[in-house]
Formats: structure tokens, sequence, C-alpha cells
């Protein structure tokens, strides 16, 4: 098999697992914890901006290589097993032909967004300190 079908094979898996998680947090059977985490590694997964952004060369694609993958693993260890089952049929099921979903895309990025915001904020605030005295 050649590397790049591998690699295809690779990103829709990743895919449906992140699109089981995000069906895993509406299910009452999951804890409020994997439920927490669960908004975090899907909203920045389907999140059309990064906290390190893709163009500095190699850490930018860096964090979707491992950050993405490690959180999505953390996430599955923490769902109920027969409920994680029944969220990646649903997923897969759904996938199948599907379009990505831009309204969630949207949130994601709103969100992403406002952390910046907040980070640049803090910074001007520690930074107008250091100047004022």
């Amino acid at each position: 098999m050649r590397l790049i079908e591998v690699w295809k094979r690779q990103a829709w898996r990743l895919k449906r697992e992140t699109y089981a998680l995000y069906l895993a947090i509406r299910d009452p059977r999951v804890p409020w914890y994997a439920k927490a985490l669960a908004v975090c590694v899907v909203g920045y997964a389907f999140s059309p901006i990064d906290l390190i952004p893709d163009f500095i060369p190699v850490v930018g694609y860096l964090d979707d290589l491992i950050i993405v993958p490690l959180g999505v693993a953390l996430v599955v260890k923490l769902v109920p097993a027969p409920v994680l089952a029944e969220c990646r049929e649903r997923a897969a099921a759904t996938l199948q032909g599907k379009a990505t979903n831009w309204a969630g895309a949207l949130i994601a990025m709103y969100i992403i967004i406002a952390v910046w915001a907040l980070l640049a904020i803090a910074c001007a605030i520690w930074v107008a300190r250091l100047i004022n005295g």
C-alpha cells in the first residue's frame, strides 16, 4: 500500500474519532470531565484557526500532528467503551460522503479567537505594568 493511502486512511480515522467524540459529548452516560476535555479537543480539531499558526515552519503543523491525536487518545480512554462504540458507528455512517460542518467550525473559530484575544490583553497588561513600574 502506498504511503499516501495510509495517510488518507489515518486522516479519515482521526476525523471519525473526532466526530465520535463530538457525538459522545451529547450522551448522558459520559462523565462530565470527559465531556469537558472532549469539548476542548473537538473544538480545536474542527477549528480553522490553530493556537500555533500553520505558516510557522515545522512547528505550525506539529501542533496538528501531536495535540489533536493525543487529545483524542486521552478522551477515548475517558469515554465508556459501549458509548464510544455506538458513537463510532454513528460517526462512520454520518461521515460517508458528508461535507464539513461549517457551523461547528465557525463556533470553534470564535472560541480560538477569544483565547488569542484574552492572551493578547493579558500580555498588554503585563507589558504596561512593566513599563509603569
